[in-house]
């Protein structure tokens, strides 16, 4: 069976596309405004959300896949950028290098960073302006946004504590004056905190700015955030220690961060003495969603993790890693989506805003979406050389399965930035399930020469291994990984394909349980546990974990067809029917789901529809054939259910290269349209199988035989006929009159 998430061996396999989105289908953006808003977080009824367990049911229970439809109905052309960029890249070029700077004061390097790579990725800036235009330029530019000037400001001279104002949401800002005037006398103390909080002694960073435990007064804004963030660095730092002394998975999720109840009371309690800053308000949400999350129960508002980290991102928008938290936040739990997008509303416009939407939906599995977005990003007057965009671009072509275009992005992100390790394992999946080896080869290669203990290096081996079928070595650089990083999630996924392979059970379903609890809407993982149970022949657990997968990812014709197999184990023909009927819906590339349908038909005895299924497989594969090799022929064969009659059963007759499915089809069709009277389509089949060697080969000459012979008795038949009743016609029948006119 093939295995979701990297590969398989026969036919490609999903992505490391992770969950399926619980935001609606219909999403339109108008075009009509250069500001047009982007898509909503939440329009209609949202999916439901679902908490994993691992003990199945005692019975399968049906599977409702007729009545329940998952079909798109928004018109992707809404999504089409503007002409006209709605953003100023000048403003963007001074915000961003503001938020470089700001982001690394307070050690939020991945912020920095991120800040840093969209900031190379805008167009080249002008050539500086003349002496005389130096005034006019300096005039035009103080006229932009108040709000992006404002933001700019905050943090960078929050040191002092003095004359603050609080603004809606908590943070305190300094007024003008306060802001050029002297540092705050804590000042010098904080810098020497974030000297050792870039040291990682946490604890003793926390301590410095207090003598006595707990003491946060006289701190400023700055200082209340360094000793925050080094308290809970310490108390996560511990929890990973503990956890590591620990082999028992059941004792190993016992383990807390032990600092988090003590730093939400005392950051409450800053909180309402409007002394959070918008970094200080950001810590604030990271540990009431940790809490959260510790405690599996959503808080209760006012003070929930999302309108904390709402305020922090209005206060200050370009602090990434508060958008990566929210995003988190709206992947675990839809509820909150109508929320979010309210109280976001203020940055509706705003390109970080568009950011956020582009996580959310490549998380969520809505990658259309994602890509159209990207584009209104990427465009020459915006982010063209956006990095981080095009590595999202190839993320999002990968999720959709389209290899090919993944890969082209791929390769041209890595000429562009040859030492990028980031999202490489993706790009390894690829590469293995494009079977190409040199290719792989090279990337290992290059990747263990940049970095040879990072996560990504360790699974871009793993792969390269695999892919050579030495899968226990393959399983070393997986656990390697997993040294370096215990949750990186990938490493698990793969780790149990490996166990899958080398027959290995018991550790392929540790594997798998181990990356849901990491991520409980891994389709992949949820796949892994259904397939492994199906090896054991336990299918009521294997239907379990396999319709929990086809919860995540509805719109995959691989997770019915799981499932479809599943029902047949357990003699439930009309479920898998209606399975298998649902995989041929959501686009059955593999033409798995048609032939199973089809067999199931002529173990029914309904001729019609078991012929129908068989040409449809047919029309696929001559379909995905005609793609490898002219892209304008791609849309001669349909799937929609067109009459192509004799012109479509003659081009697969020429062109369909014969395989074994492709060999029962052909043999089917060709007794088919015998006993319907059409013999010359049923030789066309028969002719068809000459070629190919297997026991159809055999069956398709002596039905040839016979075919000719009849043919030959009624054309015996029709002449002596013809010679007692004048009305007769000399011309006799066209042939063309015995073509059946089969509908697809």
């Amino acid at each position: 069976p093939e295995q979701p998430g990297r590969r398989s061996r026969r036919a490609p396999s999903p992505t490391a596309n992770k969950k399926m989105a619980p935001y609606p289908p219909a999403m339109a953006m108008t075009t009509n405004s250069p500001r047009s808003p982007p898509p909503p977080l939440s329009s209609g009824t949202p999916h439901q959300h679902h908490h994993h367990h691992h003990t199945p049911p005692a019975g399968g229970g049906a599977v409702n896949v007729s009545t329940t439809s998952h079909t798109h109905t928004h018109d992707p052309t809404n999504f089409v950028p503007n002409d006209v960029a709605p953003w100023d890249a000048h403003d963007a070029r001074t915000q961003l290098r503001a938020a470089v700077i700001t982001c690394a004061k307070h050690g939020l390097k991945l912020a920095s960073k991120w800040a840093a790579e969209q900031l190379v990725g805008l167009p080249p800036p002008p050539p500086p302006p003349s002496v005389s235009s130096k005034g006019q330029q300096r005039s035009r530019h103080q006229k932009s946004d108040s709000y992006d000037n404002s933001m700019s400001n905050d943090c960078l001279g929050d040191d002092t504590p003095p004359r603050q104002r609080h603004v809606e949401g908590g943070d305190c800002r300094k007024e003008p004056e306060e802001e050029e005037g002297e540092y705050g006398e804590d000042y010098d103390l904080c810098l020497y905190a974030k000297s050792l909080l870039d040291l990682g002694e946490y604890e003793r960073a926390a301590h410095c700015l207090s003598e006595r435990e707990g003491d946060w007064d006289g701190l400023s804004c700055y200082g209340v955030f360094i000793r925050a963030y080094a308290l809970y660095l310490a108390g996560e730092r511990r929890k990973e220690e503990e956890i590591v002394e620990l082999r028992q998975p059941l004792e190993r999720s016992s383990i807390t961060n032990k600092n988090l109840g003590k730093l939400s009371q005392e950051l409450l309690s800053q909180y309402k003495q409007k002394k959070l800053s918008s970094f200080g308000l950001y810590i604030f949400g990271v540990v009431l969603k940790n809490l959260q999350k510790q405690q599996q129960q959503y808080a209760s508002p006012p003070h929930t993790p999302q309108s904390i980290l709402i305020q922090s991102i209005l206060s200050y928008p370009y602090n990434w890693s508060a958008w990566l938290d929210l995003s988190e936040l709206c992947v675990e739990n839809p509820s909150i989506h109508s929320e979010v997008e309210r109280l976001l509303q203020p940055l509706s416009h705003h390109w970080m805003y568009y950011f956020f939407l582009i996580q959310i939906f490549i998380e969520q599995q809505q990658n259309d979406q994602a890509i159209l977005l990207i584009q209104r990003l990427a465009t020459p007057s915006l982010f063209p050389n956006s990095t981080s965009l095009k590595a999202t671009t190839a993320v999002a072509h990968y999720n959709l399965r389209d290899f090919d275009t993944a890969q082209s992005h791929f390769s041209q992100l890595v000429a562009a930035d040859p030492h990028r390790l980031e999202q490489m394992d993706i790009y390894s999946n690829i590469l293995y399930v494009q079977e190409s080896k040199p290719e792989l080869s090279h990337l290992a290669h290059s990747a263990v020469r940049i970095d040879k203990y990072r996560p990504e290096t360790c699974c871009v081996v793993g792969n390269y291994y695999s892919l050579k079928g030495q899968h226990e070595k393959a399983v070393q650089y997986f656990q390697r990984a997993l040294k370096l990083d215990r949750e990186y999630l990938s490493a698990w996924t793969l780790m149990g394909h490996e166990f899958v392979e080398m027959k290995n059970t018991a550790a392929a379903i540790e594997a798998y349980r181990r990356a849901v609890d990491i991520n409980p809407r891994d389709y992949r993982a949820w796949y892994g546990l259904g397939q492994t149970y199906e090896i054991l022949n336990m299918l009521l657990y294997a239907l379990f974990y396999y319709r929990k997968a086809t919860s995540l990812r509805p719109y995959d014709a691989r997770m019915w067809c799981a499932v479809g197999g599943c029902f047949l184990g357990l003699e439930r023909r009309e479920d898998a029917k209606r399975s298998f009927e649902r995989a041929v819906s959501n686009r059955d590339r593999e033409g798995i789901a048609t032939m199973k349908l089809a067999a199931l038909y002529r173990e029914e005895g309904d001729e019609e529809k078991a012929a129908r299924c068989y040409k449809r497989h047919l029309d696929l594969k001559l379909g995905q054939q005609l793609q490898t090799t002219s892209s304008s022929s791609v849309a001669f064969m349909t799937l929609e259910g067109k009459d192509q009659g004799a012109a479509g059963m003659d081009s697969i007759m020429n062109l369909v290269q014969v395989d074994a499915p492709e060999a029962e089809a052909l043999l089917y069709l060709a007794f088919y349209h015998r006993d319907n009277g059409n013999y010359e389509t049923s030789a066309k089949c028969c002719s068809r199988l000459l070629e190919y060697p297997g026991p159809e080969k055999e069956e398709a000459k002596a039905l040839l035989r016979e075919i000719r012979s009849r043919m030959d008795r009624e054309e015996g038949n029709r002449s002596a006929s013809s010679r007692y009743d004048p009305r007769v016609s000399d011309m006799g029948t066209d042939a063309g009159d015995l073509s059946f006119q089969f509908s697809p």
